[in-house]
C-alpha cells in the first residue's frame, strides 16, 4: 500500500523528534528569537490594544474583500501597472510565463515569496530552461541545496554555520572556517550581477495597500529593492488575503510584522512600490504587474468560523513557540506554511482528505493564539477543523468503531468498576501501545477507580 501523506508525517516527526542535532540546531535559534521578541513587543505601549485593533482591521476586509481587492486594482492599474487574476497554481505559472515569452526573458532574480514557493515557480521556470536565481540569503542557500523553506521568515533555519560553510566550501571554494560575515559578503559579490543581468525581478508582497494600489514590501538585506528596481519588468506574487484598506494601516502592520518576526521595531527596508517608473523618475521597472493570487483562499473565505486563518501576516511567531514544531521541524510538515498557522489553512488550501492530520498535530497548548499579533484563535480553528474532517466523513471505520465502543463503556460505570486493574491494564498494554509510541511507557491504570475509592471513603469517614 502506498504511504499517506500523514503516514509520512508520522514517520519523519519520529525521525526529526529524537534527532538531537537538530533539535540543538533549532532551539539555539529559537532562543535567539525569543530575547529579541521580549525586547522587541516591549516597545509597544498597549500590545494588545494593537493586536485588536489589527484582528478589526484584518476582520474587515475579509467581510469586504472583493471591493478592497477592486479598489487596490483600479488604484494600481491607474499608477500604469498591471493586475492578473489566478484561481490557481497553473493559471499563475501560465501568466508568468507568458509575461516572459512577451518580453524575450531568459533570466530572472527573485526576492523571498511564500507566494512563489506555493505555485513552484522556480521549479516550473527550471523546467522552462529559465536561470532563476534567489536573492535572499536564506532562500539562496536553500536553492543551492534543493531544499525547500524551513521557516517563514528564516528559511535555512535548520542549518548551522558550519553547514553553511561546508556548502559554500563545496560550492564557491571558499574557507571551511569561513565566517558569517564572510559567507554573507561571498553570496553578495555573486548576487549583485545578477540584479543587473537579470531580465525580470520577482517578488512577492508583505500587504497590498487598496487605497493608493502600492504593494509593501519588509526585508533586512535590501535584496528585494535591488529585485524590484533594477530590472526592467517586475511581477509581484500576492495572496489575495494580504490587501489593507489604507496607507494609515502600515502604521499598525509594519511594527507588528517586525516585532513578532524578528523582534525589532522596524525592519531594515520597508519599502512600498505604486506601479512601473514614471517618466521622470530614474529607477524601477518599465512595466509592472501584480498577479494576485487565491489558489485555495477562498476556500478558507468561505469557511465562516475558520476564514480568521486568512487574517495572518506570516510573521512565523506561532511557528516559533509551538512545541510541536520545535520538535519536528519545518519540513516534516510538507506544505508551504507549516507550524500552527500552517495546520490550520492547509487542509482547506490543499484539501481537508490529504492533509487533515496536521490540525491533530498540536498539543492545543493555546501558546500560537497568545503570540498571534493579529489574534487569530488558531487552537480553536484546529480543532473546527478536527471537527469538519469527523463530520465530513473522513475518519476512518477503526476509529469510529473504538470511539463508538467508548462512548458505550464510558456510560457504563458498574461494568467498569466490575473489570478490575490488572485487567484494563493487560487490555490497554495489549490494544493500545502502538498509540502511545514506543518511546513512553504506558500510565498504570489504578486497580481501584475513582468512583471506587470515593465510596470507600465516604463509608470510612461515616
Amino acid at each position: 500500500m502506498a504511504q499517506t501523506i500523514a503516514d509520512k508525517f508520522l514517520q519523519d516527526s519520529e525521525t526529526k523528534s529524537f534527532d538531537t542535532r537538530h533539535r540543538q540546531i533549532i532551539n539555539t535559534g529559537i532562543d535567539k528569537y525569543n530575547v529579541a521578541f521580549e525586547k522587541g513587543k516591549s516597545k509597544f505601549f498597549d500590545l494588545e490594544n494593537s493586536k485588536i485593533k489589527a484582528n478589526l482591521i484584518k476582520w474587515k476586509v475579509m467581510e469586504n474583500l472583493d471591493k478592497y481587492l477592486l479598489d487596490f486594482e483600479s488604484n494600481f492599474t491607474a499608477n500604469g501597472g498591471r493586475v492578473i487574476w489566478a484561481n490557481d497554481i497553473q493559471e499563475a505559472q501560465e501568466e508568468i510565463w507568458r509575461i516572459m515569452e512577451h518580453h524575450g526573458a531568459q533570466s530572472v532574480v527573485k526576492s523571498k515569496s511564500m507566494a512563489t514557493e506555493e505555485i513552484e515557480l522556480n521549479h516550473f521556470l527550471e523546467k522552462k530552461g529559465i536561470e532563476t536565481i534567489e536573492s535572499d540569503l536564506g532562500e539562496f542557500i536553500i536553492q543551492l541545496l534543493g531544499h525547500k523553506p524551513y521557516h517563514f521568515v528564516t528559511p535555512a533555519m535548520h542549518l548551522s554555520l558550519e553547514d553553511i560553510a561546508k556548502l559554500f566550501h563545496e560550492k564557491f571554494d571558499t574557507p571551511l572556517e569561513a565566517s558569517a560575515e564572510e559567507l554573507t559578503m561571498k553570496a553578495r559579490e555573486i548576487l549583485r550581477e545578477k540584479y543587473t543581468t537579470a531580465d525580470i525581478g520577482i517578488s512577492g508582497a508583505n500587504f497590498l495597500v487598496a487605497d493608493t494600489g502600492s504593494i509593501a514590501i519588509t526585508e533586512n538585506e535590501g535584496n528585494a529593492r535591488l529585485t524590484t528596481t533594477f530590472p526592467k519588468v517586475h511581477i509581484a506574487v500576492v495572496g489575495i488575503e494580504k490587501v489593507i484598506p489604507n496607507m494609515n494601516d502600515l502604521d499598525l502592520f509594519w511594527p507588528l510584522l517586525a516585532s513578532h518576526g524578528t523582534g525589532q521595531n522596524l525592519t531594515v527596508y520597508n519599502t512600498l512600490l505604486s506601479g512601473p517608473k514614471k517618466g521622470t523618475e530614474r529607477d524601477g521597472p518599465e512595466e509592472m504587474y501584480v498577479i494576485l493570487l487565491d489558489n485555495g483562499r477562498t476556500n478558507v473565505l468561505e469557511q465562516k468560523e475558520q476564514r480568521q486563518g486568512l487574517y495572518c501576516i506570516r510573521c512565523g511567531a506561532c511557528l516559533n513557540v509551538c512545541p510541536i514544531y520545535q520538535n519536528i521541524g519545518g519540513h516534516t510538515y510538507e506544505t508551504t506554511y507549516q507550524g500552527p498557522i500552517g495546520s490550520l489553512i492547509s487542509p482547506h488550501l490543499n484539501g481537508m482528505k490529504e492533509f487533515k492530520h496536521l490540525s491533530f498535530a498540536s498539543s492545543l497548548c493555546g501558546k500560537c493564539t497568545e503570540v498571534c499579533p493579529v489574534g487569530i484563535d488558531i487552537q480553536k480553528m484546529l480543532l473546527l477543523n478536527r471537527r469538519d474532517s469527523v463530520q465530513e466523513g473522513m475518519a476512518t471505520s477503526m476509529e469510529k468503531k473504538g470511539w463508538k465502543m467508548f462512548t458505550w463503556a464510558i456510560q457504563k460505570r458498574k461494568l467498569i468498576d466490575f473489570v478490575g486493574g490488572k485487567t484494563k491494564n493487560f487490555f490497554v498494554r495489549n490494544f493500545f501501545k502502538k498509540a502511545w509510541g514506543d518511546k513512553r511507557e504506558l500510565p498504570k491504570i489504578a486497580n481501584k477507580s475513582f468512583a471506587q475509592q470515593w465510596k470507600e471513603k465516604q463509608k470510612h469517614d461515616k
